[in-house]
């Protein structure tokens, strides 16, 4: 598929799509006959778990960190588990402040009745 239907199917821009490229979150694209960008349909599962990592606050550096360790191959899983695990842990602990916080907002709005 084109970089265009790659952004449309996404929802990330071409912009971002060249630069995850670039920077190697990503596997470079093969190329067609024209030059122009030709992706294989699997790069969407792996652009939609890069979304979830990026949704749940994991930094760009470490996603950088596990998609070289993903790259290398089979021998990496238990380094990536890790990697996973240890992120588990910060979305779990976000996810309990972002709760504590939603019943003080709900406390407070319930404060000023109807």
């Amino acid at each position: 598929m084109k970089i265009s239907e790659l952004a449309r199917r996404t929802g990330l821009s071409a912009h971002t799509i060249r630069y995850y490229e670039r920077i190697g979150l990503m596997p470079v694209a093969e190329r067609d006959g024209s030059g122009h960008r030709s992706y294989d349909e699997r790069i969407l599962v792996w652009l939609e778990f890069l979304g979830h990592l990026k949704t749940t606050g994991m930094p760009i550096r470490e996603m950088l960190e596990y998609a070289q360790l993903r790259a290398a191959g089979a021998t990496t899983e238990a380094s990536r588990k890790s990697m996973l695990t240890a992120h588990r842990q910060t979305v779990r602990q976000r996810m309990q402040t972002l709760s504590d916080c939603l019943d003080v907002l709900d406390a407070k709005i319930a404060g000023y009745g109807d």
